[in-house]
């Protein structure tokens, strides 16, 4: 199994995400997503920088592949999109039906990104045609959910596209045209001051009762557990899923690239790090 490292999903200092990337390059993964998924006015990066990381990294040996946003709002975001799928040399993680059309004009092959919505064979069946060949599935798709579309797909004979799945780190729950971050420090969207910077792994929002939540990142919302699927790889595996994603956060995140490495390599079910992602095993919460 190849294992995978997601876009960054927060917003860092331009030195930090240059230095993080360097490091990259010495991990022994085979895939790197680049880019801005979740708010265009998070600037520190232009697209000229993330073309250079991406041939730094394709150098190193990494399969390089660029992330388009989440969420268009503006005609400036929908050209800065353009110009991204025009680069002319890296596949495109298509997270919004923009990207795919944009991928789709000019017959290029992409990526379904986890907050694209797929949630039936046909759709599938339709992106592949379109051009799809890998899915990324929402992390709300669990091992059944999957499963069922996958299988639905084999009994009419649609192509199946190669099956990644984000195996580690805080699940997205959420884009709104709001910016949470800003709400939280009482001020507009437009005047946000860049505060999504101050928290590099998102803004920690607490319950009533004082117990971790969720966590804020600009006009993203997160769950607050990092979520480990590495005691599933068995699972996994029956599955089909050929690439294990891997989401970006700010500490020791090169000792959770060597976990994965080693349980991928591995027959077994590696030890839980994170918690429990409900959604895949379809549990449900015990009632307090």
């Amino acid at each position: 199994m190849q294992i995978s490292l997601g876009p960054l999903q927060y917003f860092w200092p331009r030195q930090q995400v240059l230095d993080f990337y360097r490091q990259v390059a010495e991990w022994p993964l085979q895939r790197v997503y680049l880019g801005e998924v979740v708010c265009s006015k998070r600037r520190e990066l232009r697209l000229r920088d993330w073309l250079a990381l991406a041939a730094m990294l394709e150098e190193a040996g990494k399969q390089v592949v660029l992330s388009a946003l989440a969420l268009v709002e503006a005609e400036s975001e929908l050209a800065s999109m353009q110009r991204l799928v025009e680069n002319g040399r890296w596949r495109i993680e298509a997270n919004d039906l923009s990207a795919v059309q944009l991928c789709r004009e000019r017959g290029l092959p992409f990526v379904a990104g986890p907050s694209l919505n797929v949630y039936s064979h046909r759709v599938l069946g339709m992106l592949v045609e379109d051009g799809l060949r890998t899915w990324v599935p929402g992390v709300e798709q669990g091992h059944r959910l999957i499963g069922e579309l996958l299988e639905a797909a084999r009994a009419e004979g649609l192509p199946i596209p190669e099956l990644e799945v984000q195996v580690w780190g805080r699940l997205p729950l959420a884009w709104s045209a709001r910016c949470f971050t800003a709400r939280a420090h009482d001020v507009g969207k437009d005047d946000c001051g860049f505060r999504c910077i101050q928290y590099p792994d998102g803004l920690p929002l607490a319950s009533r009762e004082g117990q971790p939540f969720l966590r804020i990142n600009g006009i993203q919302v997160q769950g607050e557990e990092i979520c480990d699927l590495g005691p599933e790889l068995p699972a996994l595996r029956a599955l089909g899923v050929s690439c294990l994603r891997l989401s970006p956060q700010a500490e020791d995140m090169a000792e959770v690239v060597s976990h994965f490495v080693l349980a991928a390599g591995s027959p077994g079910a590696p030890p839980r790090l994170g918690a429990i992602n409900r959604y895949w095993s379809g549990e449900t919460p015990a009632a307090a």
